[in-house]
């Protein structure tokens, strides 16, 4: 069953799944939830909802802790009144923020924006839950999520850097680099970019995985592409003839964020299988459809 406020979501994509529409900041957002995992018998959570742009949460970060940490304790306190005792929370490498690489999970958290700080709370949140409530809780620090599952399923946020420049492709105008000065071989930002498909078999991994306390994986492809890379791709992929266009840095975004995967790997045996390539060819598919 799917639990959403379709703030962001599209409710045609949810099949035949049964859906509930909840906003989990709502006054009684706790007592409905714990209803409806109970009604339901509901024993493990997946828990994706955030807001995720790291630059706007520079500019709203009350907004990002009430949603990101606000929302999360509303599904906390309903697992609670429930029995649901299994949870995969959705983190973020932003809680790495400009840690040096390597970036295995043992890498101390320094998130240099406010959604970084909100996902490392989450983060501490789901582990004392998980300790004082008898939780099986895994969190999952993603890195770069990129394209579609399918042509129908794309990205309709433009808040990430692929569907960013599709955008701007689309409207017929020069793709945007936010910034060339960065410490990197060609200046621009560098990131582990991984399939959507690939996150959502990680998600499958670990919720088959689930153990009493709480176990934290990275979820990347241990490979890094530089924004110049992805939009020379993303060029590639849609025929068209543009130079992107540079202009100021972003706040809050640092050099390098890479993946170190062996955790993952090694203990729940998932690896991604696909590439960026794959990744920025299946959102240009994705727009295609939707065009």
């Amino acid at each position: 069953m799917v639990v959403d406020d379709l703030s962001a979501g599209v409710r045609s994509r949810i099949g035949d799944a049964t859906f509930v529409q909840l906003d989990l900041l709502s006054d009684d957002a706790a007592a409905r939830l714990a209803e409806v995992l109970r009604e339901h018998s509901v024993t493990s959570v997946i828990h994706f909802a955030a807001l995720k742009a790291a630059g706007e949460s520079v500019q709203q970060p009350v907004r990002y802790y009430r949603h990101n940490v606000g929302a999360l304790v509303t599904v906390l306190e309903a697992m609670r009144s429930s029995d649901a005792r299994g949870l995969v929370f959705s983190s973020s490498a932003a809680v790495y923020g400009d840690a040096a690489l390597p970036l295995t999970e043992e890498a101390a958290p320094r998130p240099i924006n406010p959604y970084g700080e909100t996902k490392l709370v989450g983060e501490w949140l789901v582990a004392a839950a998980a300790h004082a409530h008898a939780l099986s809780a895994t969190s999952l620090r993603y890195f770069n999520v990129a394209g579609a599952g399918t042509p129908e399923l794309g990205d309709t946020s433009a808040n990430n850097l692929i569907p960013m420049a599709i955008e701007r492709i689309a409207a017929g105008e020069a793709p945007r680099i936010f910034g060339d000065d960065y410490n990197t071989p060609d200046g621009t930002c560098i990131r582990d970019y991984i399939h959507v498909l690939d996150i959502a078999e990680a998600h499958l991994a670990a919720l088959d995985d689930l153990t009493a306390g709480h176990r934290v994986y990275n979820v990347g492809t241990g490979v890094g592409s530089s924004v110049r890379e992805i939009l020379d791709l993303l060029i590639e992929a849609s025929g068209a003839e543009f130079d992107p266009e540079l202009t100021a840095r972003r706040p809050g975004d640092p050099d390098v964020v890479v993946a170190t995967v062996d955790r993952i790997r090694d203990e729940l045996g998932w690896s991604a299988r696909l590439t960026t390539r794959d990744a920025v060819e299946s959102a240009w598919a994705a727009h295609l459809a939707r065009r």
